[in-house]
């Protein structure tokens, strides 16, 4: 209710001192803007993220997936599945998607990270950090304006330059969030989804002998995994709302438990048990509403892909180390998951 009703802003965030995990606020991009100025923006670059269009890209992903797994193998016993597998397939797809150098994707990852750290770092750091993303974006738009691609940046640019329908700062942090959306979420996910079939070997051998599940167990990963540590961004009343009882009032601010609806008795039968046969699963992994995430079906056949090649390749899939978990971040996940097979 709170997450599709107009009646909760995200806009309202930007003028306030919003409940957050992180020493910075976002105060700009996509992820706070309201109908009509967030349909204006999503209008823009939704088109490359249908399901039609992912789905052609579909072939190229298990591709890179699958050539990932055979340089693990490559490289012997044990790998980091986060660093040579679970970051660089939606590293590389996010990247080629919108334009970016592959000599460049290390630099942006650490941008991400201090994006998403909620350590000592303070609101100044946040902003030098957000400040050489942008820098380094504006150079990026800069020669693709230059040198036009077949890509999404080009697509952006041609909005901006010949249709003026976003500004100069809306391009640049459209291609930011697009970067650090696209590839973090996914990233963290593999990881965590192995992990969690490993702890569940019955539910793994289910999988193994019959991939074409793939899809429906992604599916109920979402709904069983959290990917955050805290809640959704926080929305605020426009006027008096009654919320499950409770009146909140114009100008406060609701959080969302994502986890928590995810694992609500009342929507799902044996909501902490993990299940293969759930036909109706309306879990909020990717969200809902107008903040629906925009690369969902991107991040699916990522998602699918990845466990697809992990499974299919690797019989013998097992955690070969100790496990190093990301530690002030709201992105929970692996830092480091040594594996063997």
């Amino acid at each position: 209710m709170v997450l599709g009703d107009r009646r909760f802003s995200r806009a309202m965030a930007v003028a306030a001192d919003v409940p957050r995990m992180t020493p910075g606020k976002l105060d700009s991009g996509i992820i706070v803007r309201d109908p009509p100025e967030h349909t204006r923006l999503r209008k823009l670059v939704a088109k490359a993220f249908t399901h039609r269009r992912v789905e052609q890209l579909r072939v190229r992903i298990r591709l890179q997936a699958e050539q990932l797994v055979d340089a693990m193998v490559a490289r012997g016993m044990p790998v980091d599945l986060v660093e040579h597998f679970a970051l660089s397939l939606p590293v590389a797809v996010i990247c080629e998607l919108i334009g970016v150098p592959p000599a460049d994707r290390p630099q942006f990852r650490s941008w991400s990270d201090a994006f998403l750290s909620t350590n000592s770092t303070t609101a100044r750091q946040f902003e030098t950090n957000r400040a050489g993303f942008r820098e380094y974006m504006s150079g990026l738009i800069a020669a693709r304006r230059a040198v036009p691609a077949e890509d999404l940046m080009t697509a952006l640019i041609e909005a901006r330059d010949e249709h003026d329908r976003l500004s100069e700062l809306e391009l640049i942090d459209m291609c930011n969030g697009l970067l650090v959306a696209g590839h973090e979420t996914t990233a963290s996910q593999i990881p965590n989804f192995v992990h969690v079939l490993l702890a569940h070997p019955e539910r793994l051998a289910e999988l193994r002998a019959d991939l074409e599940l793939v899809p429906v167990a992604v599916e109920e990963l979402m709904r069983l995994v959290p990917l955050s540590y805290g809640p959704g961004f926080p929305r605020y009343a426009t006027q008096d709302v009654e919320v499950g009882g409770v009146l909140v009032r114009a100008g406060e601010p609701v959080v969302v438990d994502f986890a928590s609806a995810n694992r609500d008795p009342r929507r799902f039968a044996d909501p902490d048990v993990l299940r293969f046969d759930r036909r109706d699963n309306p879990h909020l992994g990717f969200g809902h509403g107008v903040h629906h995430c925009l690369g969902a079906q991107l991040a699916r056949v990522e998602l699918q892909e990845g466990l697809r090649a992990l499974i299919g390749k690797l019989p013998g899939l097992r955690v070969a180390g100790k496990v190093v978990w990301k530690v002030e971040m709201p992105v929970r996940g692996a830092r480091v998951l040594p594996i063997g097979w």
